[in-house]
């Protein structure tokens, strides 16, 4: 049985609703309709500039710049006249203390500064720090003053490892039993210094320790006017004799040497991490070493071949070290630093030689 309809309720009109709803329809039309083109190229990511092309000028410029740059080490010249024929001169120091005598005796070098590059490396430590805040001085002064006194460039780099031995004192720097590692770090300084320094154009490379504090003005052409691939001068020390109280001097650096049968049997019965050292009462080489060479009647350039070379003052042919001679951090032939340099130069074909009688004089501490 049908059961009799009550009263029809009708809903109100929710024009809130019929907004919403028109609207939805609205943006649904105009993405179908749409085809997305636009006539503007726009930036995938908002409110980015547009993209403005290079000016013709720079276009022209950057176009202009050759992809490879070649070098024809063929027109480098290593000769004894340098000044003559305008050879490029690199003089590296490792450096852990600065000596305003050394920077002075750099000034007074009577070769072209035009033609001089500089490069130092310190350690990062605080000796390193107050060395490299004073060097910086120097270097800004210099750089910024006369003309004839400006180098052709400076390079100053500090280690990326630490020093072996804390104190640079002289008597805990020179103790035995601190050699092997002292020296091992020194040669990563050089080889660091060497590797990132060195240019196409360089025709001579002056290694000059940090506490040389006098030399001959003329001491790379002198050097040079050799012509051999390795030279060294002999390094002394000024000081004052407490015997007489007056001005002396001593040999200092006893790297510079000539090998001997007694050195030679040594290195033959040593593992092969041991190395030689010279200049110990307790390591007796009897080298013949060109500390004790000098002779104040004879000529100041006269000559005589090393086997080991000291680095307080060392001119090389830059083509030596192109080929390869580099400092040994570990044993060579049980030598390490500049005499193991001197030794790979020789394996290499490039003879060392030595100057007795021109001499160079490192700080007295």
């Amino acid at each position: 049985m049908a059961r009799p309809l009550g009263p029809v309720r009708l809903r109100r009109t929710n024009y809130l609703t019929l907004s919403i709803g028109a609207f939805l329809c609205l943006f649904i039309l105009y993405f179908l309709f749409n085809d997305g083109s636009d006539p503007t190229p726009r930036s995938p990511y908002r409110n980015e500039a547009p993209v403005r092309k290079p000016s013709a000028s720079k276009a022209k410029l950057i176009g202009d710049r050759p992809p490879v740059r070649r070098f024809n080490l063929n027109h480098v010249t290593i000769t004894p006249d340098p000044i003559e024929n305008r050879e490029a001169v690199l003089i590296l120091t490792p450096m852990a203390r600065f000596y305003q005598g050394y920077w002075d005796n750099l000034l007074n070098l009577n070769y072209p500064h035009e033609l001089i590059t500089l490069g130092f490396i310190l350690p990062k430590n605080k000796e390193g720090n107050a060395a490299t805040a004073a060097l910086q001085a120097q270097v800004s002064k210099t750089q910024k003053g006369p003309l004839k006194n400006r180098f052709r460039g400076v390079i100053i780099e500090r280690q990326d490892f630490d020093a072996p031995i804390v104190s640079q004192d002289e008597g805990e720097r020179h103790k035995i039993e601190n050699q092997k590692v002292r020296r091992a770090s020194m040669s990563r300084a050089r080889n660091s210094l060497l590797f990132t320094t060195l240019g196409v154009d360089t025709s001579w490379v002056l290694w000059l320790d940090a506490d040389i504090i006098e030399t001959p003005k003329s001491l790379i052409q002198d050097l040079a006017a050799h012509d051999k691939p390795l030279i060294v001068p002999n390094c002394y020390q000024r000081y004052t004799d407490p015997e007489t109280g007056k001005p002396a001097e001593r040999p200092y650096d006893f790297n510079s040497w000539q090998d001997s049968p007694t050195a030679q049997e040594m290195a033959s019965k040593m593992d092969p991490d041991d190395i030689i050292l010279e200049g110990y009462r307790e390591m007796a080489t009897y080298r013949s070493l060109m500390a004790y060479m000098a002779d104040p009647e004879d000529e100041r350039d006269i000559e005589v071949a090393l086997d080991g070379v000291g680095g307080t003052a060392l001119l090389v042919k830059a083509d030596v070290h192109r080929d390869g001679a580099m400092f040994p951090p570990f044993p060579f032939y049980h030598l390490i630093e500049t005499e193991g340099f001197a030794k790979m130069a020789k394996r290499l074909g490039w003879a060392a030689t030595g100057l007795p009688n021109y001499k160079v004089y490192h700080y007295n501490e």
